[in-house]
């Protein structure tokens, strides 16, 4: 047999979302400004929480690793894609590229497991009341956030070191704006088989998993509601998980439609348009729905604003006097 003549990339050029240039600033602005309120969205989430002590309970302990997440992993995507906007070509390096990808697939497999953790708290708070500080103990929640953290890291290693294992030899121009699994697979000179089998496989596994759960847990959660007398308390239990219910609507409804679908339907500008919904809009959309729709967060945000003014007019007063 002849042998090939190859000769492994050392660097890739990522596309962007568009290559007209008389939307790059609009969008550069527009991606910009959601960024900024996703980080202090998220940010603002996790210090709200951290110091406001009547919001030290499992669910806000919950609650404060999902912003961490979205704030993580959007910070992981939306920088490179900012720079699409200005650089041309946007180039990254062989080994940043494998970073990007095994941090973005990090987070996004342990927001995945950490919204269906979060499912055990209002399944305790509806279906058994009385035994919550037993079951939602310190050491319940620091195991149910540990294993989507370890799941996410170990699943994002594997399928990193897989990739980026394989030959790139041909084209190193990635049509998507970060470094993601499919279209690096487009690029490769290897037989992709195994690799996309995997995916299948891992994706449906953690994704179905999940899904799986979440629903279970709600019918349980359903049914118990359903069998109360009581029209205000059915009202209240229904609140409790309305937040939860949209986060996981939104956010595994996305994933499936990008992952578990054959790869021979796969077009790479339909994945680019859902990879901006769950890398850039779901993260903004998280504090949004769990902040606006919560009243502890609403007057916990309340009191640190307004101590933070009264502390501003102290200072004020100070200066004033001092003078």
């Amino acid at each position: 047999m002849a042998q090939i003549n190859c000769t492994q990339v050392k660097e890739f050029i990522l596309v962007g979302l568009t290559d007209q240039e008389e939307l790059k600033m609009p969008l550069f602005v527009l991606f910009l400004s959601i960024y900024l309120f996703t980080a202090a969205g998220n940010l603002g989430l996790i210090l709200v929480i951290r110091t406001d002590s009547r919001l030290h309970t499992p669910m806000y302990f919950f609650l404060s690793n999902l912003a961490f997440v979205d704030f993580c992993y959007a910070s992981v995507v939306t920088p490179k894609m900012l720079g699409n906007f200005l650089y041309e070509p946007n180039v990254v390096s062989f080994n940043s590229c494998a970073a990007q990808l095994g941090c973005f697939l990090t987070f996004m497999v342990s927001e995945c497991l950490l919204l269906a953790s979060m499912a055990y708290d209002p399944y305790v708070t509806v279906c058994s009341p009385l035994l919550y500080m037993a079951s939602m103990s310190r050491g319940v929640c620091i195991q149910l956030v540990a294993v989507p953290y370890s799941y996410g890291f170990l699943m994002a290693l594997f399928h990193t070191i897989f990739t980026f294992r394989l030959s790139y030899c041909h084209s190193n121009t990635i049509n998507h704006f970060y470094c993601d699994d499919m279209p690096l697979l487009r690029l490769t000179c290897s037989d992709t088989r195994s690799k996309q089998r995997w995916i299948l496989a891992c994706a449906g596994v953690t994704f179905i998993s999940s899904v799986l759960i979440v629903f279970i847990s709600y019918m349980f959660i359903i049914s118990t509601i359903l069998r109360m007398h009581s029209a205000e308390g059915r009202c209240k239990a229904f609140s409790t998980c309305s937040s939860h219910m949209l986060a996981v609507t939104i956010f595994y409804g996305t994933l499936i439609f990008m992952y578990l679908q054959p790869s021979s339907q796969h077009s790479l500008d339909t994945d680019k348009m859902a990879s901006v919904f769950y890398t850039v809009i779901i993260p903004m959309l998280n504090p949004l729905i769990y902040s606006l729709r919560n009243k502890d967060v609403k007057n916990a945000l309340k009191k640190v604003i307004t101590n933070r003014n009264q502390a501003l007019c102290s200072q004020h007063l100070k200066n004033d006097l001092n003078k």
